[in-house]
């Protein structure tokens, strides 16, 4: 018969197993609900990054918003990593999720004010997140083989050094501390291409980005695009209804829609190149890419709220305009590191120079800044030229296949 201890041994085994070793990946699995939990919560900071700057579209505003989501997003991203690469099904997998969450939540509630009263808590919470993130990395340094030693001492000096900073930011005055983050969030990423990218064997980086991780990082820019609906949806609720107010809402949801088509047509759910360079430029540019479309979700606000106005503010225009020229140049950015851009030049060569033009006449539309309603329709009019570009294309060219290619596997 098999004693007590052997029995809890196994059932220790079988919940709290060791972080799976660098290159034992699993190249097809679905994304769980846990991930999708932690993604939401995530999400939920970014709407409050969001709705703080629906009500501060000025360059300072624009410049918290910018370091307080560069620093939120690297942290999902390094949450991802973790369970994609290492991460298992069971007890010790929801338990580091669940840490995590339990650092996130009260960064979001710090999130509104931390470019003031609630700064100093902000960076602390936020350097004992990337402490917890160092932490995990850590362990799973541990069982590293000879060649992975190096680059995850690094990686996890680096990320050790972020929280040590963030922490330390929080004696800082609230503008320095705030420079501070932008420059350590962009220090980070730096550090983060030059590890993964120079000191990892390329075949494990290469092949690192997955159905699942491309399905995550899609399901990611969804969950944000839904911020756009909730941006236009607590304009219409604070303003009097009429038909040009609601108009205008509608026009909002459209434009946002054409981040989603610009998004998904082009480059979401498929894999990058099965290289070093490939993985990283595809993982990177998410960053600038999210950020645009969570902040044309909240210059929503502002459009809705002055839909009578002659002409839109200037903020809400530049961000607007700005956020759309982002998305379509990131995507194309995004769409250069695909197996897709070699397999139909055709298509994406010709494309990303439309692209670059629209995304130049979207920066022109917000620095005329005409009335709302004209401004969302010229948006829309302008993220639609690719779409019916790519149609054309197909059609010419004899191919029965949609514009949106499905998530292979």
């Amino acid at each position: 018969m098999t004693s007590r201890h052997e029995q809890w041994a196994r059932l220790r085994r079988q919940l709290w197993r060791p972080p799976r070793p660098h290159g034992d990946q699993p190249r097809e699995r679905v994304v769980g609900p846990l991930e999708l939990f932690y993604d939401l919560v995530v999400v939920v900071l970014v709407a409050q990054a969001a709705h703080h700057l629906a009500g501060d579209l000025d360059p300072h505003g624009l410049g918290l918003f910018a370091a307080v989501f560069a620093l939120v997003w690297i942290a999902w991203l390094n949450g991802s990593l973790h369970h994609e690469l290492h991460g298992r099904e069971d007890a010790r997998g929801r338990s580091t999720f669940l840490l995590q969450i339990l650092v996130l939540v009260p960064l979001g509630a710090f999130i509104p004010e931390a470019g003031g009263a609630r700064g100093t808590a902000f960076a602390v919470d936020a350097g004992v997140l990337f402490g917890v993130l160092a932490l995990l990395w850590l362990l799973v340094s541990r069982g590293d083989s000879p060649e992975f030693r190096r680059p995850s001492a690094l990686f996890v000096t680096g990320t050790t050094l972020c929280a040590v900073v963030l922490v330390a930011s929080a004696a800082l005055p609230a503008d320095a501390r705030v420079l501070t983050w932008g420059v350590l969030a962009a220090g980070y990423l730096v550090g983060f291409v030059f590890v993964l990218g120079r000191a990892v064997p390329g075949q494990v980086v290469g092949h690192s980005v997955t159905d699942a991780l491309a399905e995550r990082f899609g399901l990611f820019i969804i969950i944000v695009l839904g911020e756009n609906v909730t941006g236009v949806v607590d304009g219409l609720a604070h303003e009097p209804t009429d038909a040009l107010t609601l108009a205008v809402g509608l026009v909002a949801v459209v434009v946002g829609f054409g981040a989603w088509w610009t998004y998904f047509d082009f480059a979401g759910h498929r894999l990058p190149r099965p290289t070093r360079a490939g993985a990283l430029q595809w993982m990177t540019i998410h960053l600038p890419l999210t950020a645009a479309v969570a902040a044309m979700g909240a210059a929503m606000v502002g459009l809705v709220e002055h839909a009578h106005d002659g002409r839109t503010p200037a903020a809400t225009a530049w961000v607007l305009g700005g956020g759309a020229a982002v998305v379509l140049c990131a995507t194309m950015v995004l769409a250069a590191s695909l197996r897709a851009w070699d397999e139909d030049p055709g298509l994406y060569r010709p494309l990303a120079r439309i692209c670059a033009t629209m995304a130049f006449l979207c920066v022109g539309v917000g620095a005329l800044r005409p009335a709302p309603i004209v401004l969302g329709l010229l948006l829309v009019l302008l993220l639609s030229v690719p779409w019916g570009f790519a149609v054309v294309h197909r059609v010419s060219s004899g191919e029965e296949r949609p514009v949106m290619n499905e998530l292979p596997g």
